[in-house]
């Protein structure tokens, strides 16, 4: 049994879930016995994230008990946890295509693959760095999805799609920042040491953008689709092509949030 000291916002996003649950497996009986495994048995999102996750990347030589413990351990975090309900509550009001609570939290697996990584990194952070790469291993496997536990990571993020996604050892990513499928935060190939990029609040990155190298991507800025970035990116500037070069300036604060990817070149 998990003891939880849950936030307001945790509390209120895990009682969306199981309302929906509920609801669903009154809808489709034959979903019913799926829903109760991964939500409707738990007492709180903690528990029942620990359950789902360990579930998932649980192989023949990794066994679901022992996923189970150390994700427990760790998702009963009251700043854990809420990291993962500000990912929903960023999944839900970003995505278009997200109609619910519950599709990210069972489905979505850029959701997924960021909560691996929340546990993965604080396995690091204690020293427990074979287990931490343990778990990035099996995520990659699942999810299509490589984040280096050593990376940082801040909250209400979202990861859109998710498919290809890398993001390397001494990457930071800052809250409110949203990312599309394929992206790259990776280094030069030519250096060592602190040599991914830094993501600041607000940033949009989008399908397939490439980011190489210990740069900034200052707050609020844009990366277009396709694009290669060598260079620091100034706070609200959008930047597209191969290499990447200022086209245009952002028109709000976040657009991350706004998940607006046509621009007009200036």
């Amino acid at each position: 049994m998990i003891t939880n000291t849950a936030t307001s916002l945790t509390t209120e996003v895990w009682q969306h879930i199981v309302d929906e649950a509920t609801q669903a497996a009154a809808a489709e009986p034959v979903l019913a016995e799926y829903l109760h495994n991964n939500i409707l048995n738990h007492g709180d999102m903690a528990a029942a994230l620990s359950f789902h996750l360990a579930s998932k990347l649980s192989s023949d030589t990794t066994p679901v008990s022992m996923l189970r413990k150390i994700m427990t351990d760790i998702l009963c975090r009251p700043e854990i946890i809420e990291a993962a309900a500000n990912d929903i509550q960023a999944t839900v009001d970003r995505d278009s295509a997200c109609g619910n609570y519950s599709s990210p939290f069972l489905y979505y697996k850029g959701f997924l693959a960021l909560q691996s990584y929340r546990v993965s990194h604080q396995l690091w952070l204690q020293g427990d760095r074979s287990m931490a790469l343990l778990i990035q291993y099996r995520s990659s496997l699942k999810f299509a999805v490589d984040i280096h536990p050593a990376a940082v990571i801040g909250s209400g993020v979202m990861i859109d799609h998710a498919t290809g996604l890398v993001i390397g050892e001494t990457a930071v990513v800052e809250d409110s920042v949203s990312i599309m499928q394929s992206v790259t935060l990776g280094g030069t190939g030519k250096v060592s040491g602190d040599r991914h990029p830094k993501i600041r609040k607000g940033v949009l990155l989008g399908p397939g953008a490439k980011i190489l190298g210990n740069i900034e991507i200052g707050e609020g800025a844009m990366v277009a689709a396709s694009s290669v970035v060598l260079k620091p990116v100034a706070a609200h500037a959008i930047v597209a092509g191969v290499p990447a070069a200022v086209v245009g300036h952002t028109k709000t604060d976040e657009p991350s949030k706004v998940m607006d990817h046509y621009f007009k070149c200036s």
